[in-house]
């Protein structure tokens, strides 16, 4: 049996703040914004070349504070490009953090959830 993570809340404090800030500076695809009722808004980000969203919005109840997360991680080809491009779009990230299991750099988002860029080392190097 295949199991397949597609969709992760990230609580956050503004929606249309932290919607503009994932869909702007960092690139990702507004797969869905909708407000099912009054009180519960559904909003789906996907990254790009992802197959994991995540899930913002309004009384989704996940009982995570916005700003606590900090258990995302995210692999990408190359961490130096990926710095440049998030400095050039003016997102605060630190690194690149060189350690033997991959280079690394990090972001927060408006409300302080950290995610965590890797890139994985060359296995095939030896």
């Amino acid at each position: 049996m295949d199991w397949k993570i597609e969709l992760i809340f990230v609580p956050v404090t503004d929606v249309d703040r932290a919607k503009a800030f994932y869909v702007e500076k960092l690139g990702f695809n507004a797969d869905h914004d909708r407000t099912v009722t009054e009180g519960l808004r559904f909003v789906q980000l996907t990254p790009p070349g992802s197959a994991c969203s995540i899930a913002i919005g309004v009384g989704l109840g996940s009982g995570v504070q916005p700003g606590t997360l900090d258990v995302i991680q995210v692999v990408i080809p190359d961490a130096d490009a990926a710095l440049a491009e998030l400095r050039a779009k003016g997102v605060e990230a630190e690194g690149v953090d060189e350690q033997e299991w991959g280079r690394f750099v990090s972001l927060k988002d408006p409300d302080g959830n950290r995610w965590t860029l890797q890139e994985l080392p060359d296995y095939s190097a030896g």
